[in-house]
């Protein structure tokens, strides 16, 4: 526990000191703006003749209104712990007011971009397996769907998902939250797909040759070998599918002016101009891919160890 706790927390800590050193020549400018407006000494005079003045000179001749940059209320870097305020304010705060499902709170937002993203989870999954199996064991799918199923990773999801709302616009959707899954899903099942394809390959011909001799059915190989041999390959994908899938779905709320879900608190945070709130709602999405990806190596390690294997 320790050795794998230690490289986490000194990469963290690390991560930290940059994100606070880089919080002064970020802010540095709105610092001064704010300070000249109070009627401080500024050099130089006028934010139009510190356009062109380096953040790093802005610095060294006004170190007295450096602090002033750590302290803003709309910085253009927050510092992290304006974020982990921000964070508690939206959150665990509410909860404890009995408001965490007031759509101000990050945990009603969360709520509705898990639901999306468990649906398209669900059917990227369920596409991405259904395809493994169908390539393996026919050459034409082997030759037809893997390359057109890498293909359709080279196409922005940001250029595809509003595609995908305006199609769904047409037919009724767009209120249950299906385009969202769709775009969802459509980031999750290609490494579903490629991990499947790789573990139910996995087995080695001696191993196959094997069960032939006990005329075992192809469906006995399936259930037998192939599908066993593919569990770590799977959740390993999984992993990767699952934070894909909320990738899509926040992405998916952008385009639609959507009012609740992660992407549309990002969406409201930059149109107002409060980067708290947008910082808030990454660092929310992240802690929701974190618990999930959690939950996924949490359900490897059970059924590995059912299945008789270390993990």
């Amino acid at each position: 526990m320790t050795r794998t706790l230690l490289p986490v927390l000194t990469m963290l800590g690390a991560l930290v000191v940059l994100w606070y050193l880089a919080v002064a020549p970020m802010n540095i400018r709105v610092a001064l703006d704010q300070a000249e407006r109070a009627g401080a000494d500024v050099v130089p005079e006028g934010s139009v003749a510190r356009r062109d003045v380096s953040v790093w000179r802005l610095m060294a001749q006004n170190g007295e209104h450096i602090r002033a940059g750590y302290d803003l209320n709309r910085p253009r870097l927050p510092t992290p712990a304006q974020v982990g305020q921000e964070l508690w304010k939206t959150t665990g705060e509410m909860a404890m007011k009995g408001r965490a499902w007031s759509k101000r709170s990050l945990i009603y937002h969360g709520w509705i971009t898990l639901k999306s993203t468990l649906w398209g989870f669900l059917l990227g999954t369920t596409l991405g397996i259904i395809g493994a199996v169908a390539i393996v064991y026919s050459r034409v799918a082997d030759m037809s769907l893997m390359p057109w199923a890498i293909i359709s990773q080279t196409i922005p999801i940001v250029a595809l998902a509003p595609m995908i709302i305006v199609l769904s616009s047409q037919i009724g959707v767009e209120e249950r939250g299906l385009p969202k899954a769709i775009i969802s899903a459509y980031l999750c099942y290609f490494p579903v797909l490629v991990g499947m394809v790789k573990g139910l390959r996995a087995p080695e011909v001696s191993q196959l040759d094997l069960l032939r001799t006990y005329d075992a059915s192809g469906v006995q190989s399936f259930l037998k070998l192939r599908l066993p041999a593919s569990v770590p390959y799977l959740f390993t994908s999984l992993k990767v599918g699952i934070a894909a899938a909320l990738v899509g779905t926040i992405v998916g709320e952008l385009p639609t002016g959507a009012i609740s879900g992660l992407g549309a608190r990002i969406l409201i945070g930059d149109q107002f101009g409060t980067p708290l709130a947008i910082w808030s709602a990454l660092f929310a999405a992240a802690i929701l891919a974190g618990l999930l990806v959690t939950l996924l190596d949490l359900a490897q390690r059970i059924a590995l160890r059912r299945m008789g294997a270390t993990p």
